[in-house]
């Protein structure tokens, strides 16, 4: 949820929170790219009783999410970071690194994401953009 979120207060040149330091990775796919494998997983006879990571492995720290959001969006938006203490209660840890390994899928069925992170948070923006008119 931390991609859309983004998008909308960067819309609305709210400041983006961004828990802890930032330095977090993740991976971010579209949702086209997954249904795409998917489809594909679940009719290739070879896939039966397997685990599959579906997703991209273009890996991006939290914070420099943010500044490609507000880059993307044309925002002035700040970019707050929360220590992780006053966003969740006593004990919370988070991954530093989340990055999936692809090279089953990749070997199953020659699966490599399409939309890279530029493309996913432009239809990202046109979507918030849809909902923002529709509202009105």
């Amino acid at each position: 949820m931390v991609l859309p979120t983004f998008v909308r207060q960067a819309m609305k040149s709210q400041p983006l929170t961004v828990f802890g330091d930032g330095q977090q990775s993740r991976c971010f796919a579209h949702v086209s790219d997954v249904v795409g494998a998917l489809g594909k997983v679940f009719t290739h006879p070879d896939a039966v009783g397997e685990v599959f990571n579906i997703g991209n492995d273009q890996e991006t720290s939290i914070l420099g999410l943010a500044e490609l959001v507000r880059e993307i969006t044309g925002s002035s938006s700040s970019i707050d970071l929360v220590p992780y203490e006053r966003a969740y209660e006593a004990g919370f840890e988070d991954m530093p690194r989340r990055v999936p390994d692809l090279g089953k899928i990749r070997q199953l069925i020659g699966y490599s994401p399409r939309m890279d992170l530029r493309k996913i948070i432009e239809s990202v923006v046109k979507y918030e953009e849809s909902r923002s008119r529709d509202q009105l």
